[in-house]
C-alpha cells in the first residue's frame, strides 16, 4: 500500500471513529428534549458557518454556484440524501431504539453502496459511472449481502424488545439507503469541485431542505437548554468536529479511495458506538440482537472483500 494511500485509509478510520460516537451525542440531546430536526439544523448551521471561515482563512476563491444548473441539481440531491433526509431518519431512529441498534443497521450502507454501484455501472453511461469503482457480482457480494440481510431481520424482528423499536429500525435502514445513494455521486463531485466547495454545497442544501420539518415540530431548543453544558458541548462536537471536519475529510477520502472502498469503513462505525453506548448510556443488547448485529458486521465485511 502506497504511503499516500495509507494516509487516506487512516483518515477514513479516524472519521468513522468520530461518527460512531455521534450516535451517543445525538441520543443524549434527544433525551434532553431536542427534536431530531433541530439537532440536524444546529449541527449543520455550525458546520456551514465553519466552512465559510475555513474558506476565508484558506484564501480560496469564493465561488457560489456550480459550473451549470445540472451540477447544482446534483448538489441539491446530495444535500437531501447525505444531509437532511439521512440525518432526519437517523436522528429520529435514535428516539425509538437503542443507539447500538441504529449503528449496526446503518452499517449495511456499504452493501447497498456496492449493489447500487454494480447496477449503475451496468446501466449508466456518464461521468459518474467513470468515477465509480468496478464492483463484481460474485460469491462475496451475494453471500455477504444475504448474511447482512439475515442479521437485519434478526435485529428488526427481535420480539424481546419493545415493539416501538421496529419503527426506529426501519428508519435506520432508510438512513443507510440515503447514504448509499449519496456515495454514488459525491466522489465525482468532489473530484470536479474540490472537497471544500462540494461539502459546503451539501451543507447548504441540507439546511434548506430541513426547514419544512422545523416548521411543523415542537422542540426543546431554548436558551435554557443551550446553557446546559451537556447540550452545548454535544452540539459543538456534532457541528464542528463530526460535521465540518469529518465531512470535508470524508469527501476527500471518497475522491481518493473510491466510493465502495471508503464506504466499507462504515462497518467499523457500530464497534465504536457499541462501546460508547455501553459506557455512557448503559445500553445492553438482547441475545438475538447481538447475533443479528454480528451477522450484519460479518456480512458487510464479506461483501466488501475483493
Amino acid at each position: 500500500m502506497a504511503k499516500s494511500s495509507l494516509l487516506y485509509h487512516l483518515l477514513a478510520l479516524a472519521v468513522v471513529a468520530v461518527w460512531g460516537v455521534t450516535f451517543i451525542c445525538t441520543k443524549v440531546l434527544i433525551q434532553a428534549g431536542l427534536h431530531p430536526a433541530e439537532i440536524f439544523a444546529v449541527r449543520f448551521t455550525l458546520a456551514y458557518a465553519g466552512i465559510w471561515v475555513f474558506t476565508a482563512v484558506g484564501r480560496e476563491r469564493i465561488r457560489l454556484w456550480s459550473r451549470d444548473w445540472k451540477d447544482e441539481v446534483v448538489f441539491f440531491f446530495l444535500g437531501v440524501t447525505g444531509g437532511s433526509f439521512y440525518f432526519l431518519t437517523e436522528n429520529t431512529a435514535l428516539a425509538y431504539t437503542q443507539a447500538n441498534n441504529v449503528a449496526f443497521l446503518v452499517c449495511v450502507a456499504p452493501v447497498f453502496t456496492a449493489v447500487f454501484t454494480l447496477i449503475y455501472r451496468r446501466f449508466g453511461n456518464d461521468r459518474f459511472t467513470e468515477a465509480l469503482e468496478d464492483v463484481k457480482l460474485g460469491v462475496p457480494l451475494l453471500g455477504g449481502s444475504l448474511l447482512a440481510m439475515s442479521g437485519m431481520a434478526m435485529v428488526i424482528f427481535d420480539g424481546s424488545r419493545p415493539e416501538v423499536s421496529a419503527h426506529g429500525d426501519l428508519l435506520s435502514l432508510g438512513a443507510a439507503l440515503c447514504w448509499a445513494v449519496y456515495s454514488l455521486f459525491m466522489g465525482r463531485m468532489t473530484q470536479d469541485y474540490g472537497a471544500v466547495f462540494a461539502t459546503r454545497k451539501v451543507f447548504f442544501y441540507g439546511l434548506l431542505t430541513i426547514i419544512p420539518f422545523l416548521s411543523f415540530q415542537e422542540g426543546g431548543l431554548t436558551a435554557a437548554a443551550l446553557l446546559q453544558p451537556r447540550v452545548a458541548l454535544n452540539l459543538l462536537f456534532l457541528g464542528l468536529v463530526a460535521s465540518l471536519a469529518c465531512f470535508v475529510a470524508w469527501n476527500l477520502v471518497m475522491s481518493k479511495l473510491g466510493n465502495v472502498t471508503s464506504t466499507n469503513y462504515v462497518y467499523l462505525n457500530p464497534i465504536f458506538t457499541l462501546i460508547s453506548a455501553m459506557v455512557f448510556l448503559g445500553e445492553r443488547m438482547t441475545p438475538l440482537s447481538a447475533v443479528g448485529s454480528a451477522a450484519i458486521l460479518a456480512g458487510v465485511i464479506w461483501a466488501g472483500r475483493r
